[in-house]
């Protein structure tokens, strides 16, 4: 018998799914202490909570034969997930089952701008009658600009294309196929703001997105463009947002989630024209009702099959396959990494091979964990070695596995190939002494550099001078380089240069680098 215990409030559709299971015990007690729970814990295979319980490093080691932690919802921030993973406990969420209502709002907040419902329903309260002054506009035939192109985003896309309403979108990690297939035209992130008549978020809180709407972008839309954001709160620099709203300069907004929760003391309070929810975008009984019947589901699923849907984490693996498999899947996941920095389109294929000493291990968790650091930037939900599969397939990008055991001039050999839209880029690295990374191929040209820290990589002519130029841009600015190589392959009047420095440059001085005459790109990498 598999004892589950229930400490937040479930929908009674997720508990009688549970009461009908065969084999399955379950115990409800709400509101318990962190030493209750740690007291009670030990009796449990499986814990499942909303946002109301903390589950602490404390109790995850109590849990003797806890085995599961499932939430109802997307946010884990009440899990301690590192020390589930070391207590080898799964912690699994239900991302998808909020999207619909989610994605239902930011069209609510489409219709209540358009047609001025919250003014026009104060001015009724109020005794007025100014059908002339609150004068709304159509939706069908405009644009609605989509940023962000997940499971809401792909909702929100279906609902306006029913509405008889043009369909844009930005998210660089999705192939032109998706987008096709939910009736959406890929645009980039330029066009979006400047042809947005409508312009949703539905991204997630990453560095690379954090303001991704500021003064710039919204100094780009229509005077006339309405911004709505059901997201989450740093996508958009409030202040920007306060002024261009204030000066006109686009004509209204909604906000369901803000940059404090709740905005207290936020100028936007002040203004008419944009309105506001206090972080509504999963409350819908229908919301409630999914994610508990879908966390039952997955942790029955788990307790009774071992699949884990939806895990943010990973079990242990054995002493004797971490020993094998493990330097060879932190090599993967740096060349996945640098991929993602090096791609400027969507992938539509990963390619993974390995060769040598690396063909006498398992190739799917070298090349899965290769996926993990392609895409582990990009979204709010943990990207790991058991959902970066179902990720990638989300998001139209297919995973080739390649081993032989030919050495390839190197004992041990793993080659990464993006196949994206506008062509491909490869990378090949292998191991010093078994254990120290080291890239030494990117696409035809020769380079050794250890993959860490912050790095510069430049495509430029082979010409006298260049190395000189780029490090006394870099010098001026109190830069430091700690490792230079520059490969250049045989009969090409071209060369790369992989440069370390000591800390990450600005969007500024990257481009101060870009601007040396023979360079012709620039990327900038972090591990």
């Amino acid at each position: 018998m598999k004892k589950i215990l229930i400490t937040d409030k479930l929908a009674d559709d997720g508990i009688n799914f549970l009461n009908e299971q065969d084999g399955i015990q379950i115990h409800i007690q709400t509101g318990v202490s962190e030493d209750e729970l740690c007291e009670i814990i030990p009796d449990y295979d499986a814990l499942l909570i909303r946002s109301g319980t903390t589950v602490t490093e404390n109790v995850l080691k109590a849990g003797k034969n806890l085995k599961v932690v499932g939430r109802a919802g997307i946010g884990v921030d009440n899990v301690d997930v590192p020390a589930a993973t070391e207590q080898g406990v799964i912690v699994m969420n239900t991302p998808d089952a909020n999207a619909t209502t989610t994605a239902e709002l930011a069209i609510a907040h489409m219709f209540s701008l358009s047609r001025n419902l919250p003014e026009a329903n104060n001015s009724v309260r109020a005794g007025k009658w100014e059908r002339s002054r609150l004068t709304g506009a159509e939706i069908s035939y405009k644009t609605i600009a989509i940023l962000g192109f997940g499971t809401i985003g792909r909702i929100v896309a279906q609902r306006a294309n029913g509405l008889k309403m043009r369909v844009i979108a930005y998210d660089p990690f999705v192939t032109p196929e998706i987008f096709a297939e939910y009736g959406a035209e890929p645009v980039s992130l330029e066009e979006l703001v400047q042809q947005a008549d409508y312009l949703t978020l539905h991204c997630p809180v990453v560095e690379k997105t954090r303001g991704i709407i500021g003064a710039e972008q919204l100094a780009m839309m229509k005077k006339s463009a309405m911004l709505i954001n059901c997201a989450r709160g740093g996508l958009v620099d409030e202040q920007a947002l306060y002024e261009a709203l204030k000066e006109g300069k686009i004509a209204g907004a909604a906000l369901d989630v803000y940059e404090q929760e709740p905005p207290q003391n936020s100028p936007l309070l002040e203004l008419d024209n944009i309105v506001f929810t206090p972080h509504l975008g999963a409350s819908t009984k229908e919301a409630q009702v999914a994610v508990s019947v879908e966390i039952a589901r997955q942790a029955v699923k788990y307790l009774k099959t071992g699949e884990a849907v939806n895990a943010l984490n990973v079990p242990r693996l054995s002493a004797e396959e971490l020993k094998k498999s493990k330097q060879f899947m932190m090599l993967a996941n740096k060349l996945g990494k640098m991929l993602a920095g090096l791609i400027d389109s969507p992938i539509k294929k990963l390619e993974v091979g390995t060769y040598g000493k690396a063909a006498d291990v398992e190739i799917r968790p070298i090349s899965v964990e290769a996926l993990v650091g392609l895409l582990a930037d990009q979204f709010s939900t943990p990207v790991n070695s058991v959902n970066a599969e179902n990720i990638a397939k989300r998001q139209g990008i297919s995973l080739i596995e390649t081993k032989t055991e030919e050495s390839q001039g190197y004992l041990s050999l793993i080659n990464v190939t993006a196949h994206c839209e506008d062509g491909e880029i490869s990378l090949e690295g292998t191991l010093l002494g078994d254990c120290h990374p080291r890239l030494v191929k990117i696409d035809h040209f020769e380079i050794e550099v250890a993959p860490e820290g912050a790095m510069l990589v430049t495509h430029h002519e082979d010409r006298p001078g260049v190395i000189s130029a780029i490090s006394s841009v870099l010098g001026q600015s109190n830069i430091n380089i700690s490792r230079m190589h520059v490969g250049i392959p045989d009969e090409r009047q071209e060369a790369m240069a992989v440069i370390s420095i000591s800390e990450p440059l600005s969007d500024e001085l990257v481009q101060a680098v870009c601007d040396v005459p023979p360079v012709k790109t620039v990327k900038q990498i972090v591990l």
